[in-house]
């Protein structure tokens, strides 16, 4: 199987983490981008180098899912690790196991310390549970690889805690932009949903609660379906099983061929082959469909399990972001959540870098009913951009570096639209230590005033900005805080070539700002100069 430029990349990442020493490593890929084709690929490197490898997950769809990527990526077979079948004996290098089979009683006993030199977990957000730690501490010198979509801030701070990096990230944004995901059209039903007295459980809405608050609208909801999802393979997400029951029911009465489907089903194969093959256009489920199912087709994504969980939305987003030959986009339907509870995750949380841009996107989409999710981010995120600059403005100028030939490296993020510099917060104990003195040697040395960099991981992601914008031949950051001091906008999308040549010919002209072009309208095209 031929990877995909990030996907190679991705590899390349988690090996280089595990060979320098990082042996705990994050990979955030978006659903629908191949993460198990990622793993299945690391897998089989480590299986080249005479390594042992165990790939772990909590639910049966998700096992079989990893072992068929991993026989259809590298052709290699896999034992199980599940109920009465064991891996031992078998001498395959690659087992796939259930995390609540391996923590069951004695059985990690029948394994020595060092029988897996590495473990790939799935969903890792799930991999701090006690379950899953039980066994990563069985096998404490293994190297260890989390795989998770995108996880919120919240996660990544508690996956810090037991990861040491993040190998590798290809965000939702990225990939739709690369055209390996579909486009994004939220839209908006001006149905109000009252879920203010909802209560929660487990950190997240309560389902049954949820459920109660949501019945009464089901059948209003039906009706604005039927004026958005026509022509759609659709998929709707709720709380509870008998939610879904009753909305099939309600959703075959207006017109559409629903089923509902859960984990007590007995004919679920059935049913999903069905919905595939077209005898239903709408596969009602309480959250069954979350993992473990792909079904490119679906164009249509109806949530109505409010949750505060981002990476539990982006599954449910994610059944329908996969690229299909005649499918133009992924048609989002959002409601008017009536909740005092901000953090309930709206299309917004998909794209959004905090939560100034979540707001401004939630605005235009509800403004105009329907927003394309990509061009809302962009529109929004130029607006808090803006916002930034003109607050930070006074405070920037007083921590310039006192000879005035440096620059603050939160100035310098905004100048270059590097919001995540600018919004950076450490995760990992390593990226919490303070800088070392290469690191704030060569940052000086390229312009940087360093003494408003606190932590090593900061230092590190200024480094490999600088290093690739070098690559790409943009502007440096005495550039940029020259000409932008003159008045002139956007430097930091110049190139190096440009900015030379404005501060060339301003340098001829006595170092008088040429009136042929003007800072507050000048935009050197891709020829200039």
């Amino acid at each position: 199987m031929e990877l995909r430029p990030y996907q190679a990349e991705a590899v390349e990442a988690v090996l280089n983490e595990w060979q320098s020493g990082r042996r705990r490593t994050l990979l955030v890929q978006a659903t629908g981008t191949g993460k198990t084709i990622v793993a299945a690929k690391v897998a089989e490197d480590r299986v080249k180098n005479g390594g042992r490898v165990l790939m772990m997950a909590h639910r049966d769809e998700l096992l079989t899912q990893a072992r068929d990527k991993i026989r259809a990526a590298t052709g290699m077979d896999t034992s199980l690790e599940k109920s009465k079948s064991t891996s031992l004996g078998t001498g395959l290098p690659i087992t796939v196991g259930s995390v609540q089979s391996l923590s069951r009683g004695r059985r990690l006993e029948n394994f020595s310390p060092d029988h897996f030199t590495d473990i790939i977990i799935d969903e890792a957000h799930h991999s701090l549970s006690p379950t899953y730690q039980n066994v990563l501490k069985h096998f404490p010198n293994a190297n260890v690889l989390g795989i998770t979509a995108t996880p919120d801030r919240g996660d990544m701070k508690d996956l810090g805690d037991y990861y040491e990096s993040l190998a590798y990230e290809y965000n939702i944004d990225k990939a739709i932009e690369d055209g390996y995901l579909c486009p994004i059209t939220a839209k908006m039903i001006p149905l109000k949903l009252d879920i203010s007295k909802v209560g929660l459980h487990q950190g997240d809405f309560a389902p049954g609660e949820s459920a109660c608050a949501l019945e009464p609208y089901l059948d209003s909801i039906a009706s604005h379906m039927e004026k958005c999802c026509e022509g759609r393979k659709t998929v709707v997400f709720v709380p509870l099983v008998r939610i879904a029951e009753k909305f099939s029911k309600i959703l075959n009465t207006h017109g559409f061929s629903a089923a509902e489907v859960n984990g007590r089903s007995k004919y679920r194969r059935k049913i999903l082959n069905d919905f595939r093959d077209g005898k239903y256009n709408v596969l009602c489920n309480a959250m069954l469909l979350t993992e473990g199912w792909d079904c490119p087709e679906v164009d249509c994504i109806v949530v109505l399990r409010p949750t505060k969980i981002r990476s539990l939305y982006a599954q449910m987003v994610g059944r329908g972001t996969r690229i299909w030959p005649g499918k133009e986009n992924l048609l989002l339907l959002d409601f008017l959540w009536m909740t005092a509870k901000h953090d309930l995750c709206k299309p917004s949380c998909l794209v959004s870098k905090d939560e100034k841009t979540a707001l401004k996107i939630d605005r235009l989409i509800r403004k105009n009913g329907e927003y394309d999710l990509m061009e809302a981010e962009e529109s929004a995120a130029r607006d808090v951009l803006a916002e930034r600059e003109k607050a930070l403005a006074s405070a920037i100028e007083g921590n310039t570096g006192r000879n005035g030939r440096s620059v603050d490296p939160i100035k310098y993020a905004l100048s270059i639209m590097a919001e995540d510099i600018a919004e950076y917060t450490p995760t990992f104990e390593w990226e919490k230590e303070p800088p070392t003195v290469k690191q704030l040697e060569y940052l000086s040395r390229r312009g940087i005033h360093t003494g408003a960099i606190s932590t090593k991981g900061l230092a590190s992601m200024l480094i490999d900005k600088l290093a690739k914008r070098s690559v790409k031949g943009l502007s440096t950051p005495r550039q940029i805080m020259y000409l932008e001091g003159l008045g002139y906008r956007n430097v930091g999308e110049w190139s190096f070539r440009q900015a030379s040549s404005m501060i060339g010919m301003i340098s001829r002209n006595g170092w008088e700002i040429l009136k042929c072009y003007d800072p507050k309208t000048f935009v050197p095209s891709e020829k200039w100069r």
